[in-house]
């Protein structure tokens, strides 16, 4: 899918055909969309690199365009990885501005709903710190996500017996990993940025590169302190699980004692040789009941007392 982007008098309007100050966004581009690309002098490997899943961050700068690529936070809910991060091309060419992405991401809807009043599409690398902005902004909210969906599952963790929640942490830690990698790559990418001198054009633009990379490092410890108190919930949860499961097999070994009482009482009174109340004794059930259900409280006294039940 291909969109064009302009500001004009009217805000952030989108358009037909590409123009001076505009914006291309490219998501999962078809053949013919790749050949537009092509045709608009971006290099067919710098395409490559934005839809290749394992290409990692990094920025390369010639003196017809700057490339800058870095990963992004998505959210798959229908995926065994809910939360992972994809590569985004950002190719500022000439006067205009393409992003090309495998997936689509709500930071390219923010953006295109006008969200940041100054952002202006004719500001190509201003439009690019929006970008990082935003990517930093998503991170956050997607990590406050994540740890909603551990507290719902620690609060199943407290009485379960079984390994299905231990597995759903591992897979949102397995999701704080994939974000950690992302966004130290991302720092690494932005602070070569801002070395570079790229945004220096504007003050604007520096201060708004300070505020990226602040949000960056925000994220970054976010996602550490996460990942800590996950591994260790992790640890806590599986004590507690069999600890649970112990108390399972106490209860149901107590109530096999207490059962098998009233069994061994009628299996004695039972047998074929003398024993006692044997001749007529017409309340002679009722005693031999009374002492299965005495005995049968006994325990269960006992069982409750050392809280096996």
């Amino acid at each position: 899918m291909l969109s064009i982007y302009k500001t004009t008098e009217q805000g952030l309007d989108k358009i037909e055909v590409i123009a001076n100050g505009a914006w291309v966004n490219v998501v999962d581009p078809k053949p013919d969309e790749i050949e537009k690309l092509v045709n608009w002098g971006m290099d067919m490997d710098y395409i490559h690199y934005s839809l290749d899943q394992d290409e990692m961050p990094r920025m390369e700068r010639d003196d017809d365009y700057t490339f800058i690529l870095l990963r992004i936070p998505l959210h798959q809910p229908d995926s065994d990885v809910p939360y992972m991060t994809a590569p985004l091309g950002i190719m500022i060419l000439g006067n205009k501005i393409i992003t090309v992405c495998r997936y689509d991401s709500d930071i390219f809807r923010v953006l295109a709903n006008g969200k940041y009043r100054l952002m202006k599409t004719g500001k190509r690398y201003r439009l690019a710190l929006y970008i990082f902005l935003e990517t930093s902004a998503r991170y956050l909210n997607l990590l406050r996500e994540i740890n909603r969906a551990t507290e719902i599952v620690e609060d199943k963790l407290q009485k379960s017996t079984r390994n299905r929640e231990v597995l759903e942490l591992l897979k949102y830690q397995k999701c704080l990993t994939y974000f950690a990698t992302a966004l130290r790559s991302n720092e690494v990418m932005m602070e070569r940025v801002q070395r570079t001198q790229l945004f220096n054009y504007y003050e604007e633009d520096q201060d708004l590169l300070e505020d990226v990379l602040t949000e960056n490092q925000q994220a970054i410890q976010m996602t550490t302190i996460t990942t800590e108190i996950l591994s260790s919930m992790m640890d806590a949860f599986a004590s507690i699980i069999s600890n649970n499961l112990n108390g399972v097999m106490k209860a149901l070994a107590a109530l096999t004692i207490i059962v098998s009482l009233p069994g061994t009482v009628a299996s004695f009174f039972g047998m074929n040789v003398m024993l006692p109340l044997t001749d007529t004794n017409p309340i002679a059930f009722l005693i031999v009941f009374g002492i299965a259900l005495a005995l049968t409280a006994v325990a269960t006294f006992i069982f409750y007392k050392r809280d096996w039940f």
